[in-house]
């Protein structure tokens, strides 16, 4: 692959600049990429079905655009007070409040764009036809956004000026470097600054079990002394598992090590077609066998589990499967920004339906996988300021790079699922079989959420479109009734990747259990700083007295294999 020719600096991490462009992106991300790709023929219904509905109601559409024209009039003659919502950088520039032909330029499109929304929200539509029409409202609003035009963009037309045009001929190499080399979307993360092994997933570790499915990482201690029963980590099988240990600072397992507990994570090897067949029981059964190394490593017969995400959901599965066989190997499990309850709404909810769901088992059937780049890009388009059009913009019209930052070079270094997995999380999606007991079968038991009795942690993000925090807090209910429910002030991978030190960050804990989330939140307290310190305490509890490290890794019969990260995470 070809490197950008740029004249800029490289990046190590995101500058003052970039700030604001990696946050919001960072904040919108899928991380865990759901399983069914936006269905454009649902689309289009939802779309016909919208305008059917104002064919049928003239009058409803008279008043909206009577309402717009006043608008526009007051904004023709310069008397509008209409503005961007709070947050909205795409009008920062100066000009938009200075200069009286951008001011109305930009006041023209608000009204516009609100009066299609408001079109949407009067339509005598149902719940999900209408949010799926709002959708469509969305992407053609902000494609039609002036700022994603050189005329209409005065930061651009700045730029342009200052450096003799050479932004412009940055931006023209940028677009033919994504055009070539990334399916024609705008490049989200500068990659360049970014190794895995150097500059990210650094923890000093070993691998210590190694077969077809995984490989089980053991971190090294940096304490002398350490608790006793260890926290294994449970990642999506659709992301690598690094998000929990980006650079020094910003680490999960790094923090959880400086608190004194032993560590180990799975990373799933990434797929091809020849694993197609590989379904839930494989990684049920290889949670089974992680379980098993950690247990006779550590030397205790327990220990504590921790699921991220869609790893949130093979775990539940795990924790079922071994109620009914009565294995007593897991002693807690913390369920991080995990929706079991599947019919709880959200953003990607409004995707499923029986021909999203047969068109995207029969696509990953064919090729044997689901491709994760190419629905990371599909998904790029629900949310298209912040993961599309601001990058058209900063590499494009302002011809930057895009800001080095590392979550963002993590949600880029996608994996794939294989066909049978894919297929069964879609019937897991479609048949909310993890709320119904029995249900759903694995390895031959059937799964019963009720059956588990453990100490259980949950933690969810406010923000969060993905896994909306009150599907969060509903699994809370389930395997057993002694839960802690944490609710932190970001989005889906901010709220995972969320080090102490950030002034900004703040969660609500120790509201009232046993009643609905909104219950609880009027009863949480909120507390200053990361949920890390706060899980760190609750996990402490739960895992042993203190005793000396271990001198080595791993033990005799599972010897140190190579150095963490281990050789999966960089599988292509």
């Amino acid at each position: 692959m070809t490197s950008r020719i740029q004249a800029e600096p490289r990046q190590v991490m995101a500058q003052p600049d970039d700030d604001h462009l990696a946050a919001a992106a960072a904040d919108s991300i899928l991380g865990a990429n759901p399983f069914v790709g936006i269905n454009r023929r649902d689309l289009r219904q939802a779309t016909g079905a919208w305008l059917g509905a104002l064919l049928r109601e003239p009058a409803e559409v008279a008043r909206v655009a009577g309402s717009a024209g006043k608008e526009l009039a007051l904004v023709a003659a310069g008397r509008s007070c209409i503005a961007p919502l709070a947050g909205d950088r795409r009008f920062a520039d100066p000009a938009f409040s200075e200069h009286p032909g951008y001011r109305r330029l930009m006041q023209a499109y608000l009204v516009g764009s609100s009066a299609a929304r408001e079109l949407v929200d009067r339509a005598d539509l149902g719940p999900l036809v209408k949010r799926r029409a709002a959708f469509a409202v969305q992407l053609l609003t902000e494609a039609a956004a002036p700022t994603n035009l050189l005329p209409g963009n005065p930061a651009a037309l700045k730029r342009a000026f200052d450096t003799a045009g050479m932004s412009l001929v940055r931006g023209g190499r940028n677009r033919v470097h994504d055009i070539r080399h990334n399916r024609g979307m705008p490049a989200q993360v500068d990659p360049r600054p970014f190794k895995v092994g150097e500059s990210l997933a650094v923890s000093p570790g070993a691998v210590v079990h190694r077969d077809e499915v995984f490989e089980l990482i053991q971190y090294a201690p940096t304490l002398p002394r350490v608790r006793s029963r260890a926290v294994l980590v449970v990642p999506p099988q659709v992301n690598k598992f690094y998000f929990a240990d980006l650079a020094p600072g910003r680490s999960f397992f790094e923090h959880s090590i400086a608190a004194g507990q032993q560590v180990f994570t799975i990373s799933w090897r990434n797929p091809t077609a020849a694993q197609r067949d590989w379904g839930l029981g494989t990684y049920v059964e290889a949670c089974k066998r992680a379980i098993g190394v950690v247990c006779d490593i550590t030397g205790v017969p327990d220990c504590n589990l921790v699921g991220f995400c869609a790893g949130g959901m093979t775990m539940a599965t795990l924790l079922g499967h071994l109620a009914a066989g009565g294995d007593e190997r897991v002693h807690s499990a913390t369920f991080a920004v995990t929706v079991l309850d599947l019919d709880t709404p959200s953003t990607l909810g409004m995707f499923v339906s029986d021909q999203a769901v047969a068109s995207a088992a029969m696509a990953s059937r064919r090729r044997g996988v689901l491709e994760g780049s190419e629905l990371a890009q599909v998904f790029a388009w629900m949310r298209p300021n912040d993961l599309v059009w601001n990058y058209w913009v900063n590499n494009y019209l302002l011809g930057k790079n895009p800001p080095g930052f590392d979550i963002l070079f993590w949600n880029n270094d996608t994996t794939r699922l294989p066909a049978t997995f894919h297929s069964e999380m879609l019937d897991v999606l479609t048949s909310n079989a993890l709320m119904l007991p029995g249900k759903l079968e694995v390895l031959g038991t059937p799964i019963d959420l009720r059956r588990p009795s453990l100490d259980t942690y949950v933690v969810a993000g406010i923000t969060d479109h993905i896994t909306p925090w009150k599907g969060c807090f509903a699994t809370t209910s389930l395997l057993g009734e002694r839960a802690q429910f944490v609710l932190t002030s970001s989005g889906h991978i901010q709220s995972l990747v969320n080090p102490p030190g950030n002034p900004k960050s703040h969660f609500f804990a120790d509201g009232p259990m046993g009643e609905g989330p909104d219950q609880w939140l009027a009863g949480a307290t909120q507390q200053k700083g990361s949920w890390w310190d706060h899980w760190l305490t609750w996990i402490g509890a739960r895992s042993g007295p203190m005793h000396r490290a271990p001198a080595a890794l791993g033990n005799q019969d599972h010897p140190p294999l190579m150095a963490a990260p281990g050789r999966y995470v960089h599988q292509l």
